[in-house]
């Protein structure tokens, strides 16, 4: 493959207990949680899950085995059901137990809990990585300056993941993001010296992270002067023809399903035809 690794996202490497399930707390005052009981029957012992395939989903069910969860059961759903189950529990003061992930909206709208995981089975700390095509500083070196510096928490991606979710366009999102953090923004941009329209096609898979973390690029990119078109594709066309197209590619940690996973356990996120 013709790509370069470049930069790891250090801000986003602390991943430690990433998918492990999250436990929505109620306080005492609650009357439909007992925080003095054993979580277990008050949500029958059933953890809320995503889709089938997804890989939080077969690790988990491993970690109902390694920790002996005899009783608990993985109940299969999908990513948007189960935020759905669980903005419904935590308005109505109901305890849930369900598989999540960071960077993730639902962290920053509510205040959740990750389990511990002593046994390690949800793994370490992931890191996210900025690739790219060999020849690309030459050919575009302030859209690679720009990509080499883009870095944000994932707080941060958190913050324009939430407003898309609430109806927000992505672009809009982006921008008000980019405002509130103009000083960050100029220390990627710092010394990027301004195109006239160069073209550049961003591709994504449309998964919430990865929709926030292309609209800010694509924003900072069009900040600079380039003419940036966004195009959304399935994870298997988009990674499939890697080696033979002349492209830019980020990766987030972390796979939905068996088949959007490499060797090293990494997802596409985006990339950047050039």
């Amino acid at each position: 493959m013709h790509l370069k690794q470049r930069k790891w996202w250090w801000a986003l490497a602390a991943l430690t207990v990433m998918l492990v399930p999250v436990l929505a707390g109620c306080s005492t005052q609650l009357a439909e949680y007992k925080p003095n009981e054993a979580v277990g029957p008050q949500v029958d012992y059933t953890i809320t899950g995503i889709d089938a395939g997804a890989g939080e989903m077969a690790t988990t069910q491993k970690a109902i085995k390694r920790y002996d969860l005899n009783k608990w059961q993985l109940q299969t759903s999908s990513s948007s059901a189960m935020t759905s189950t669980l903005g419904k529990a935590i308005k109505n003061r109901q305890p849930i137990v369900v598989t999540g992930w960071q960077p993730h909206w639902m962290f920053t709208k509510y205040k959740l809990k990750f389990l511990k995981d002593p046994k390690g089975v949800y793994g370490k700390a992931e890191n996210i990585h900025t690739v790219v095509r060999k020849g690309l500083k030459h050919d575009k070196p302030e859209a690679y300056t720009v990509l080499d510096r883009f870095h944000w928490t994932k707080e941060e991606m958190s913050t324009v993941m939430l407003a898309v979710n609430k109806g927000a366009d992505p672009k809009q999102a982006a921008n008000k993001w980019i405002k509130a953090h103009q000083q960050q923004v100029n220390q990627w941009t710092a010394g990027v010296k301004h195109v006239n329209g160069d073209a550049i096609k961003l591709t994504y898979v449309a998964w919430d992270s990865e929709i926030a973390s292309t609209n800010v690029v694509a924003e900072v990119l069009r900040s600079v002067g380039y003419k940036v078109t966004l195009q959304s594709m399935e994870m298997q066309p988009m990674w499939l023809p890697l080696p033979q197209r002349r492209r830019t590619h980020r990766f987030v940690p972390g796979c939905r399903t068996p088949a959007a996973c490499t060797t090293r356990s990494i997802r596409v996120s985006s990339s950047i035809w050039v």
